[in-house]
């Protein structure tokens, strides 16, 4: 789209389960992506989703410090992030991009609402759409998680969704510039968390 303008949804996992590890890996994703779009666009706004059972919109403090615990249902987060698009941002003004970092838990009687809102309902909004599933670096991925395999199901039918296993702060950087063909001209993250933009 030609639009000077464009979003950036950034979705978190903060469930017990995600480390301070796992999380730090997710920051390093969301800054990076963050330093593409701004690339391309004069204004980007960010809008800061973390999710345990449930998800609330928050501001970039709270989403990247904060500690919560409980357990995890995705789909709040796709639902909020959903809600939000239609409501603020329509598409013959914004540019919507998504990134989402999880370690891949997720209630599994929740995984076919995720497919259902993933693919009938967001994807067709944006211009793209990163998911990182993040590990603790200990040696990698054991086994697919429930979330991967569900998301797996969606990435055939669309071009403009990625999934990337990220568990080494190396491993960032070709996740990040998946959609973004001339990113190998940058070559360091900025030190800080993207800033919200209102």
């Amino acid at each position: 789209k030609p639009n000077t303008e464009a979003v950036m949804f950034c979705l978190m996992d903060v469930s017990g389960s995600m480390t301070e590890a796992m999380k730090d890996l997710a920051k390093r994703f969301f800054m990076l992506l963050h330093v593409f779009l701004t690339r391309r666009y004069r204004h980007v706004d960010v809008v800061f989703i973390r999710h345990t059972s449930t998800a609330e919109e928050v501001d970039e403090e709270t989403f990247f410090y904060s500690r919560e615990t409980g357990g995890t249902v995705v789909s709040s987060a796709l639902e909020k992030m959903l809600k939000i698009a239609r409501e603020r941002y329509p598409l013959d003004t914004w540019n919507i991009y998504a990134a989402q970092a999880s370690d891949g838990d997720n209630y599994g009687a929740d995984s076919g609402r995720c497919v259902e809102l993933l693919g009938n309902e967001i994807l067709p909004l944006c211009q793209y759409f990163a998911y990182i599933e993040v590990g603790d670096g200990g040696g990698g991925f054991m086994r697919d998680s429930g979330l991967w395999r569900s998301y797996g199901e969606v990435a055939p039918a669309h071009k403009h969704f990625a999934m990337k296993r990220v568990a080494d702060p190396s491993q960032i950087f070709p996740a990040a510039a998946l959609p973004f063909p001339d990113a190998a001209s940058m070559t360091t993250a900025p030190p800080n968390p993207p800033p919200v933009n209102r």
